[in-house]
């Protein structure tokens, strides 16, 4: 069985009620004041959620359909692709998968969640991704060589004998 994807115009994805989007990491770039910075790719994926158009999502951000298409192609888009697909109603069956540098880029980014309200894209909440920075300390612990015993005394340190009474 193939599958194919619904078209953006059909009544099945024009009709569907959005009433959360995931928050995503952006997609790491160039800080440029004319490019995808983090907070238009938010409003970008808030405007695709109210209006479900890419070219009407990407002319409200100041930016064209083209270049929507080529940053959703770019490295490191994982997140932003999924956000995406999801308001789309494209059905995903793989996590992206999560490298050291994904987890740093989360932890320096944080994450973008629009919001929207009565189906109406209101505003982005950004907040830093605090399940990214214990992800990544806990696979930097899996790193480091096991050092002995965590119970294991420190040399040259002596325990005092209690006094008897």
């Amino acid at each position: 069985m193939s599958y194919s994807r619904p078209d953006p115009r059909s009544s099945f994805v024009q009709n569907r009620r959005i009433s959360r989007i995931p928050a995503f990491t952006p997609v790491p770039l160039r800080p440029r004041a004319d490019g995808w910075s983090p907070v238009r790719q938010a409003e970008f994926i808030g405007l695709l959620a109210q209006t479900r158009c890419v070219k009407k999502a990407a002319m409200l951000v100041g930016m064209s359909r083209d270049s929507a298409y080529r940053l959703r192609r770019k490295p490191g888009a994982e997140e932003f692709v999924a956000a995406w697909d999801m308001i789309m109603g494209v059905p995903t069956s793989q996590q992206p998968k999560v490298t050291l540098d994904t987890l740093f880029q989360r932890l320096r980014q944080g994450s973008y969640r629009p919001i929207l309200r009565g189906g109406r894209y209101v505003g982005t909440i950004r907040k830093p991704d605090n399940s990214a920075l214990l992800a990544l300390l806990g696979r930097l612990d899996r790193l480091l060589p096991p050092e002995g015993d965590p119970g294991e005394e420190p040399e040259g340190y002596r325990k005092e004998k209690p006094a008897s009474v």
